[in-house]
């Protein structure tokens, strides 16, 4: 059983950020990394063309609840904040994504923006100078056209493989390093997207993508070129968009919308082992399964609400708010650090652990 430890609030300097880009309806937007010590946690804020960074403590733990288990912040310190000079994009930037680089103290930002320009930089958060190494990548078509949401994501086991999604071009372009690999085209405007982590079919994981385009899930190998590299199909709620999907490393894939039910995938059989009818007031625009206990699992909401539950029981276990709009939502890669941005400049931070009492129990 998971529990809350603590749920921080700090607010983002107005002389850093005043007033933050509106961008889109994906809150994609934030990046979070918390130190090996665990005292201070890390978010990547991206706004108009820059990237800024707060360093926000995490050292005292305190937690109250309101009614419905609905937990209440306290205010927490930033301790630094400053602008990541290694991401100079011409327009706004749409998704931000942290991944742990080799060796310690490492970690790899990607940043992507509305044309599909991707910029991938290493840094280094020991040492005072953040900046390793970086490459850039312009987009196949030089960015002609109309701006759009973009993303991307990092393959799990090969670092060097990034793929970036264009929501208006219909397309997922797959990059080894600066070098393109391939290009997929999918039938619907793609909203999100995962790799899948573990799949019983293949000997490999890292050569599936799962996509979200319109009301369907489509399933995607890397390694095949028949019908486009699509090899499965599953159809969502009728009329309905998809804005949201995730994958956990044992295997099921999780995906959310405009029908505000998080509906889990079996990748045997691709049939659904759970639905969590209502888990949401509003549409679903973020998903995120626990690290701590894969059957739980992280659900944000358009009504500035972010919800974890047990899916295979479809119950809730706590949930807290924000103060205005999500521009962003994020979880930490290897622990249940869950981080939402809002529009006016608040950055909810909230600590979540294993209850030893119920495993003692």
């Amino acid at each position: 059983m998971l529990a809350p430890r603590s749920l921080r609030k700090a607010a983002v300097p107005p002389s850093l950020l005043s007033d933050p880009s509106p961008g889109s309806l994906q809150p994609t937007r934030l990046a979070v990394h918390v130190n090996a010590a665990g005292s201070s946690c890390s978010a990547y804020l991206a706004s108009g063309c820059r990237v800024y960074k707060i360093e926000i403590a995490m050292e005292v733990e305190m937690l109250s609840k309101g009614k419905e288990s609905l937990l209440i912040p306290i205010n927490a310190e930033v301790i630094s904040s400053s602008v990541v000079d290694r991401c100079p994009h011409r327009s706004e930037i749409q998704s931000v994504v942290l991944a742990e680089g080799e060796g310690d103290g490492c970690l790899i930002l990607g940043t992507v923006d509305s044309y599909g320009h991707l910029i991938v930089s290493r840094l280094d958060t020991v040492a005072d100078d953040i900046d390793r190494a970086s490459y850039s990548v312009p987009p196949r078509d030089c960015g002609v056209g109309e701006g759009s949401w973009a993303g991307l994501c990092f393959s799990p086991m090969h670092q060097s493989t990034v793929a970036v999604a264009r929501e208006l071009c219909k397309c997922i372009d797959i990059y080894d390093q600066d070098i393109h690999v391939r290009s997929l085209r999918t039938l619907w405007y793609p909203s999100s997207f995962s790799f899948a982590q573990c799949m019983p079919q293949v000997n490999e994981s890292g050569s599936m993508l799962a996509i979200a385009e319109g009301s369907q899930l489509s399933i995607w190998d890397l390694r095949t070129s028949n019908n486009g590299g699509c090899v499965h199909r599953i159809s969502g709620p009728i009329g309905g968009i998809i804005y949201s999907v995730c994958s956990s490393p044992s295997g099921p894939i999780a995906v959310g919308g405009t029908d505000r039910t998080v509906t889990i995938y079996d990748p045997r059989r691709w049939s659904a082992l759970s639905r969590w009818v209502g888990c949401s007031k509003y549409e679903i625009t973020g998903l995120s399964f626990s690290s701590v206990d894969e059957s739980f699992i992280y659900v944000q909401g358009v009504d500035y609400e972010i919800t974890c539950g047990l899916w295979k029981g479809n119950e809730r276990a706590f949930s807290f708010r924000g103060d205005s709009n999500w521009l962003g939502f994020s979880k930490c890669a290897n622990t249940d650090v869950v981080a939402g941005w809002c529009e006016s400049g608040s950055v909810f931070v909230a600590d979540v652990r294993q209850d030893c009492l119920s495993v003692i129990g």
